[in-house]
């Protein structure tokens, strides 16, 4: 019996609209679609995006579990154990989609159990998807970069010793994973001379909460927000 082949698919920062053709026709083409999830029965926003463009009909929905403890150890346990679990309907001959928010290569989960089944003789294929930050920026309709500017990309704000030194040297900074930093990347961004003009918050793109504005410190915002700090646009800052 031939072997499954394993998708990871990026579904893009949370409009519908913005699956890829590619990775839409992989879906319904797939007997088994796999969805991370951080505890057993939970909703996963990833599925929640693609339900109303993807026609499930003929597949067979799984969840895989992912704590988010924010060790790297453990990601890699979640994993091989979720891995394990792809492998026996791979085994079987059918093929499996496991589905992410934004892009698959940018801090995706997906690249922990991907390196376990490929050491298995699995093959494996990555359907890209458009990333949190570049949905995010298009909607505030800000470049992330010009001319010969530079860019980085944080994953968290909160005890990230990298985040103070990417202000520093860089033009132009992507904080993920913020909805509880804005407050500290506010307060680091005065000390070193740069006003509120300077970001830009970027909030459950498009999703029906969506945020996309100025940083209000008296906002609570949720899981899914990204800061994008333009510390020489023309905003004034």
């Amino acid at each position: 019996m031939s072997r499954g082949k394993l998708y990871g698919i990026g579904v893009g920062p949370g409009d519908p609209e913005l699956l890829t053709l590619k990775a839409k026709r992989i879906i319904e083409s797939s007997p088994v679609l796999a969805k991370p999830v951080k505890k057993p029965g939970e909703e996963s926003t990833a599925f929640t995006i693609i339900k109303p463009v993807v026609d499930l009909s003929k597949v067979e929905v799984i969840d895989l579990l992912f704590g988010m403890t924010g060790d790297n150890a453990d990601y890699w346990e979640f994993g091989r154990k979720a891995g394990d679990q792809v492998i026996e309907h791979l085994s079987q001959g059918k093929d499996v989609t496991l589905i992410t928010l934004g892009d698959v290569s940018i801090y995706s989960t997906f690249m922990y159990l991907e390196q376990y089944v490929r050491s298995k003789g699995y093959e494996t294929e990555i359907i890209p998807g458009i990333p949190a930050f570049c949905g995010g920026a298009a909607k505030a309709r800000v470049p992330l970069t010009l001319g010969d500017q530079c860019l980085a990309v944080v994953p968290s704000a909160k005890d990230n010793p990298m985040l103070e030194e990417a202000l520093e040297k860089f033009d132009n900074v992507v904080v993920m994973k913020a909805g509880k930093s804005v407050e500290k990347v506010l307060d680091i961004l005065e000390s070193k001379g740069y006003g509120p003009g300077c970001v830009t918050v970027v909030s459950n793109v498009g999703m029906p909460d969506e945020y996309v504005g100025p940083a209000d410190t008296g906002r609570t915002y949720g899981y899914f927000t990204t800061l994008i700090v333009k510390k020489n646009f023309e905003k004034g800052c």
